[in-house]
C-alpha cells in the first residue's frame, strides 16, 4: 500500500479511498476510461452560458473549466489558451473521461462527486503523480428543488498560477447555474402543463410526468393506483426500453390489468403518457372480491443504515434470511442496477417480486434512488404485505427528501457503526475475514496486533480492514500474526486500550492541529486552546507521534 504523506484530513481520506481501490500514484491515470455522455441535458443547458462567460473572463489566463456530471464524467471543458487544452488532452481528460476517485484517485471534481462537498486540491495533494503540477478547486452542483447532486464545476491551473480567489469565483458560477436550472424547471413545468391541458380532453387516460411534478386526468385516476403512477414515472424516464409494437411499453398494473403506455416527450425532462388497456386483457368492471381474512402479522419493513463499507448490506442480508421461510429467496435490488439497467427495468423487477408475495427484498442504496422508485418501494412497504423488505441506506441524518421520509417509517432501525467505533468486535471480524480468505484455521492476530489495529481510524471501513487481513494472510500462513506482519502503514502503536468515541475525536483534532502547524507543538497547543504541557500529556495518552 502506498505510504500517505502528511495531508489535510479530507485529502488523506480521499487518498485512503484511492489506495483501497488498488490505485498507485504512478499509474492512476491509466484508469481513465471514456463513455458517451449526455450533451443536451438540463445540466449542460443551464451551465453553458455561465461557462462561456467564465471562459471569456479567464481567456488570457492559464485556467481551464471542467464540468463533470453526477457520475464524474467530463461533459464540458474550456480554456482561452490552446496550450492548456493540449495539456488536458495529454493527461487524457477529454469529453466523456471518468474522473471518479476509484478510477484516478484524488482530484477536485471526482472527490466532490464522491463527498458532495467543495474542495481545493493543491499540487502534491493529487493522488496521480501526473496531476501534481496543477491546483484545482471544484464545487458541487445540486438540483435546486430535489437537492440531488447533478455534477461539479472545477477550475484548474498550473500550481504557480493558482489564485486564492478561485473558490468564490467557482461558487458564484455554480450559484448562477443552479439559478438557471430553477428557472428552466419552472419553464419546463409550464410547457408540460400546457401540453397536458391540450391532451387531457381525450377520452383516454393521460399522465404528464415532469422532473418534479406528475398530473393525471380523471380517466387516469380511475384506472391507476399510486403505485402505478410511480411505475409510469419510471417508464417515462426510460424511453429506450420498449416492449410492444409501435414504440410503446407494456406494463402490468397493480390490478393485474396489462396496459400499453406510449410516451411523447415534451422536453428533455418531461413527457406525456397515453395509457390504454392491452387488447389481450379485460378489465373487471365489478367490485373486486374481498381479500381473504388472515391472522398473519403484518410485514413490517426494516431499515439498516450506516456508512458505506461498514457491513450494512451483509447485516441486511442476514436479517432478510432470518425472516424468509424454507425455500424462499432473498433478492437484492441495488441503486446501481437502476442506473445501469434503467429505472423502468428496476421498477418491473420490483413489481414482479411484489406480485410473487414471498421471500424478502433488500433495497440497497436507498438515498441514490429516484423519487418514482422510492414511491414504488414506499407503496409496498406501507401495504405491510409480503415480501419482507429491508432498506439499506446511509446514516439517517444524511438522508433527505423522500428517502428520509421512507426511512422514518421504519421505527426500529438497525444502525451499523463505522469500523472505527467497533473496536470490541475487531477480533471477531478479523477471524471471519480469515475464514473467508481460506486461511489456515490456526492463523490469528495476536492481541498486540489487534490493539494496534483498534487504534486506526479506518476511513475505508471493512474494505480497508479486508485489505489489511489479506496482506497478513499472504505474509504469514499459520500461527499468531504479530504487529510486524501488518502493512507498514498500520504498525504505528497507539494507546494500550481501544479509544472511546470521545477520545478518538480528541485524537483526530490534535492530529489535525499538528498537521496544520507543520508539527509545531506550541502553535498546535495554542490553536487547540490548551497548554503545551497538556498537549504532551495527551500525545502520550492517545499514542500520537508528532515527529
Amino acid at each position: 500500500m502506498t505510504t500517505t504523506p502528511e495531508l489535510r484530513p479530507p485529502i488523506a481520506a480521499s487518498w485512503h479511498r484511492a489506495q483501497i481501490a488498488g490505485l498507485e500514484p504512478d499509474s492512476a491515470l491509466e484508469g481513465i476510461d471514456y463513455d458517451d455522455v449526455e450533451l443536451t441535458g438540463s445540466l449542460l443547458s443551464a451551465a453553458t452560458p455561465v461557462l462561456d462567460d467564465l471562459t471569456e473572463r479567464l481567456a488570457h489566463t492559464g485556467y481551464a473549466t471542467v464540468l463533470v456530471d453526477r457520475d464524474g464524467r467530463v461533459v464540458h471543458r474550456a480554456s482561452g489558451q490552446r496550450a492548456v487544452l493540449k495539456a488536458l488532452d495529454d493527461l487524457g481528460i477529454g469529453i466523456g473521461a471518468s474522473l471518479q476517485e476509484e478510477r484516478v484517485g484524488t482530484n477536485a471534481p471526482g472527490t466532490v462527486v464522491e463527498t458532495r462537498s467543495s474542495i481545493v486540491v493543491r499540487g502534491d495533494e493529487h493522488f496521480a503523480r501526473q496531476l501534481r503540477g496543477y491546483s484545482c478547486y471544484a464545487h458541487p452542483i445540486f438540483h435546486p428543488t430535489t437537492r440531488r447532486i447533478l455534477g461539479a464545476l472545477d477550475l484548474t491551473a498550473r500550481v504557480d498560477e493558482a489564485n486564492p480567489l478561485l473558490p468564490p469565483l467557482v461558487e458564484r458560477a455554480v450559484a448562477d447555474i443552479e439559478e438557471r436550472l430553477l428557472a428552466a424547471g419552472s419553464a419546463s413545468q409550464a410547457r408540460l402543463l400546457a401540453a397536458f391541458r391540450g391532451a387531457s380532453v381525450r377520452r383516454g387516460a393521460v399522465v404528464a410526468v415532469g422532473r418534479d411534478v406528475t398530473m393525471s386526468n380523471q380517466a387516469a385516476l380511475d384506472l391507476l393506483e399510486s403505485a402505478d403512477l410511480a411505475l409510469l414515472q419510471a417508464v417515462a424516464r426510460d424511453p429506450g426500453s420498449t416492449h410492444c409494437a409501435g414504440g410503446c411499453h407494456e406494463v402490468e398494473l397493480t390490478s393485474g390489468l396489462r396496459v400499453h403506455v406510449r410516451a411523447t416527450p415534451v422536453d428533455s425532462d418531461s413527457a406525456l403518457l397515453d395509457v390504454e388497456p392491452a387488447a389481450s386483457t379485460r378489465r373487471v368492471t365489478g367490485p373486486r372480491p374481498a381479500a381473504p381474512r388472515t391472522t398473519a402479522a403484518p410485514v413490517v419493513p426494516q431499515l439498516v443504515c450506516g456508512p458505506p463499507g461498514s457491513g450494512r448490506t451483509t447485516e441486511a442480508l442476514r436479517l432478510a434470511a432470518e425472516r424468509c421461510g424454507p425455500g424462499e429467496a432473498v433478492t437484492v435490488l441495488t441503486a446501481t442496477s437502476a442506473l445501469l439497467d434503467g429505472a423502468a427495468a428496476w421498477a418491473r423487477h420490483h413489481e414482479s417480486l411484489v406480485r410473487a408475495g414471498a421471500g424478502a427484498v433488500v433495497v440497497d442504496g436507498l438515498e441514490q434512488l429516484d423519487d418514482p422508485l422510492l414511491a414504488l418501494v414506499g407503496a409496498h412497504a406501507a401495504s405491510r404485505r409480503p415480501p419482507y423488505v429491508v432498506l439499506v441506506s446511509a446514516p439517517r441524518d444524511e438522508l433527505t427528501g423522500r428517502a428520509a421520509a421512507l426511512a422514518a417509517t421504519c421505527l426500529d432501525p438497525v444502525v451499523v457503526l463505522p469500523l472505527a467505533q467497533r473496536a470490541g468486535e475487531l477480533g471477531t471480524i478479523v477471524a471471519a475475514m480469515l475464514r473467508d480468505l481460506g486461511a489456515d484455521p490456526s492463523l490469528h492476530l495476536v492481541p498486540s496486533a489487534l490493539r494496534v489495529l483498534a487504534a486506526h481510524p479506518w476511513p475505508g471501513n471493512l474494505a480497508e480492514l479486508r485489505a489489511v487481513v489479506a496482506h497478513v494472510a499472504d505474509r504469514r500462513h499459520a500461527g499468531g500474526a504479530t504487529v510486524d506482519d501488518l502493512p507498514e502503514a498500520y504498525r504505528a502503536r497507539g494507546p494500550s486500550r481501544p479509544l472511546t468515541p470521545l477520545a478518538r475525536a480528541e485524537r483526530d483534532a490534535i492530529a489535525a492541529a499538528l498537521r496544520e502547524h507543520g508539527g509545531n507543538k506550541l502553535r498546535a497547543a495554542r490553536a487547540l486552546g490548551i497548554s503545551r504541557t497538556t498537549l504532551y500529556a495527551k500525545l502520550r495518552a492517545l499514542g500520537i507521534t508528532a515527529d
